[in-house]
């Protein structure tokens, strides 16, 4: 049986530590996690205390209990927390990567020009998008839909479905995530007015 040793001091703490946060931010007792985990509630005290050598086993079914993966359990933090924007002038955008999915993208981009009234001009490809307007109005052209999305509010869709974006009314600053498949289809299309290209 694999077993996290001594040696790994620093991640056995935090382990430990994010096993208890876990089950306190649940609600459970000891008792309760313990049933649930089908170990004994002295096993689990003892894993939470230090007193106990933390087994690879016993942190799989520890981890499905608190409704975790075993990844997000042993995961140490990173150095690199703060990150700065890769910036597009030619574009107006700026994108910062997700680290946790590198599939995943976020866009920052100011829109001053109406989406395009030519349906020919909309785009459709794999994947899903998920915008916030962050300031002014925007307008979401969705197959034969219109809808006005205003500050602080958000918009999320599956992007074969034709689609734009533009401002209505004066500029608008719009906040995009776009998963792997939407990025991709950006990439292909930079088409003004049709939403923001992905890098």
């Amino acid at each position: 049986m694999l077993r996290m040793t001594q040696d790994d001091g620093e991640l056995n703490s935090l382990v430990r530590k994010r096993i208890r946060a876990l089950r306190v931010a649940q609600g459970w007792s000891l008792e309760e996690l313990a049933a649930r985990a089908n170990v004994s509630q002295s096993t689990l005290s003892r894993i939470e205390n230090g007193q106990r050598r933390l087994a690879l086993d016993q942190l799989v079914t520890l981890a499905r209990a608190l409704d975790t993966t075993l990844d997000q359990l042993v995961e140490t933090a990173a150095d690199d927390v703060v990150t700065s924007p890769m910036i597009d002038a030619a574009h107006g955008l700026m994108r910062w990567p997700v680290k946790g999915d590198p599939g995943m993208t976020v866009v920052c981009q100011r829109m001053t020009v109406p989406p395009p009234d030519n349906p020919a001009r909309m785009r459709a490809h794999p994947g899903r998008e998920w915008l916030v307007v962050l300031s002014g109005t925007a307008v979401l052209m969705l197959g034969h839909k219109r809808f006005r999305v205003e500050t602080n509010q958000a918009a999320e869709f599956p992007t074969m479905l034709p689609h734009a974006i533009g401002a209505e009314g004066g500029p608008c600053e719009i906040l995009g995530i776009f998963d792997r498949d939407a990025r991709r289809g950006h990439q292909r299309d930079g088409t003004p007015g049709a939403g923001p290209p992905a890098p």
